[in-house]
């Protein structure tokens, strides 16, 4: 079930906005507007609502998060510079998640400063401020992953004034100091279950939190917090794997799914991104399309065997379904050959309907084994884990016999993160992941890292690119920041 409902807070600075009225409004501001439970609750969802935009969940981010890796190609112009990683501080998709995410912080930062005023119900305020730090600390995750330390803007901006909005770089570490503080309060704040309305399902619980701290914790290789968090999620009881791969698509607030963006399917709240990944039809239109499947990943793939990418014997409009992948077969090369069809609804004029996942509990129970068996060797609470996601794709168990030592396991993991998640937007990620984890581990070794990806296409592993450049719109704005090394 989806609410989703689009609310205008004029005084938020980097708000979305249009404001067509010839008349200013001088009488809204923060101190009067922030008077009442519904104004509480306008507010996160105007919070909510940041994640939808095309420059972050709406599209960039799964696009940023995949196209420079070997999961996906393309011969669209709009994405050739992550294609080719030879992106700039001019790349729109670079620029367009930066300062995208600060509009998302600014929201929940003006939740955090005014909600705490208002005379309302204790227990429903507590839990609004939660899920604002919740989503102040994705965005910030987000920023971190791709940029290293950025500015910490930790109060609403309502003034385009140069002293306030400029604001020098924090460290890496202060950034993730930072999510980690966030995700403890809003641990404590958020509700602890889905309560009896289905829509609460959509609304970030304290689970969902212990499943972003388990990301974080992964990607910071503090093993012991990302099992312990990745724990918390599992043994809940709240979520449980979907028995059919295939039925997790299109993401709907299923009962494996902990974090998802709604989109309503409309010019207000719809999803872009199924229009760019689909054949035509049933997309809109027909051009190059963005991630298109690798030769090497269909290889990669057991396409006889494991139901996540074998044909499942129904033929759709857009062709032969392998639950991951659509085959389509068509006389226009645009619509030809193999694309994602992990959304598949309807893009409807790229205003699709369907959800993205953020979090899932297949992701969790792997980075539960990866945790595990970082911090431990290969165990059998982490067989357990990798094995239920195995066995869902319709792969036989696996024992100690099988994977005996650490690296054979990791290997394993890596493997089923792959397969399990292609197109959702974290293979990238994971391998900038894997090339800091062999930076920083002695002995740790992955079969493909980031690393490996920028020698291929770059012709040299340059360790710059492990972070995207800062917006040359940011550099050229605020005299504070400082731009990434290599650009």
């Amino acid at each position: 079930m989806k609410r989703l409902i689009i609310f205008c807070i004029p005084f938020l600075l980097l708000a979305s906005c249009n404001v067509l009225d010839k008349q200013p409004l001088p009488s809204i501001t923060p101190e009067n507007f922030f008077t009442s439970a519904d104004d509480a609750e306008a507010a996160l969802t105007a919070a909510y609502d940041a994640l939808q935009q095309g420059s972050l969940y709406g599209q960039d981010l799964n696009v940023v998060g995949e196209m420079p890796s070997d999961n996906v190609t393309s011969n669209n112009g709009d994405v050739n510079a992550l294609e080719r990683l030879i992106w700039t501080p001019q790349t729109g998709q670079v620029s367009g998640v930066f300062q995208n995410s600060y509009v998302g912080i600014n929201r929940a930062n003006a939740v955090l400063r005014y909600v705490p005023n208002i005379q309302m119900d204790q227990t429903r305020r507590n839990q609004i401020i939660g899920e604002a730090y919740f989503l102040r600390a994705l965005h910030y995750f987000n920023l971190v992953r791709m940029y290293g330390g950025v500015p910490l803007r930790l109060e609403p901006t309502e003034s385009g004034e140069p002293g306030v909005v400029a604001l020098a770089r924090s460290t890496a570490e202060q950034v993730y100091a930072q999510i980690t503080t966030d995700l403890q309060q809003a641990e404590q704040l958020t509700a602890t279950s889905f309560g009896s309305q289905t829509a609460n399902r959509t609304r970030i619980i304290k689970t969902a939190v212990n499943a972003l701290q388990t990301r974080v914790f992964l990607t910071q290789r503090q093993w012991n917090d990302a099992a312990t968090a990745a724990n918390k999620v599992i043994n809940s009881g709240l979520y449980q794997l979907s028995p059919s791969f295939n039925a997790l698509f299109p993401p709907d607030n299923n009962t494996e799914s902990i974090v998802e963006v709604q989109f309503a399917g409309n010019a207000d709240g719809g999803f872009i991104l199924p229009d760019l990944v689909l054949p035509s039809p049933p997309a809109t239109y027909s051009f190059p399309k963005f991630n298109i499947p690798t030769t090497e990943l269909l290889q990669y793939a057991d396409t006889l065997n494991d139901l996540r990418w074998k044909f499942t014997g129904e033929v759709t409009q857009a062709g032969r379904n392998h639950a991951s992948f659509v085959m389509a077969t068509s006389g226009n090369a645009n619509d030809n050959g193999p694309f994602v069809y992990k959304w598949r609804s309807n893009p409807n004029a790229f205003n699709s309907p369907d959800n993205y996942y953020v979090l899932r509990l297949a992701d969790v129970m792997l980075m539960f084994a990866e945790a595990s068996n970082e911090q431990n060797g290969p165990n059998q609470e982490a067989f357990t884990r990798l094995n239920a996601v195995r066995t869902r794709a319709g792969l036989p168990a696996l024992t100690q016999a099988d994977l005996a030592t650490k690296q054979a396991f990791r290997d394993e993991v890596d493997r089923q993160r792959r397969l399990e998640l292609a197109f959702e937007g974290e293979r990238w990620f994971d391998l900038l992941r894997y090339a800091r984890q062999t930076q920083a581990d002695a002995g740790a070794t992955h079969k493909v890292t980031a690393l490996d990806i920028i020698q291929q296409i770059r012709g040299a592993r340059d360790v710059n690119y492990l972070l995207f450049p800062i917006p040359q719109s940011e550099i050229n704005n605020n005299p504070l920041i400082q731009q990434n090394p290599g650009y």
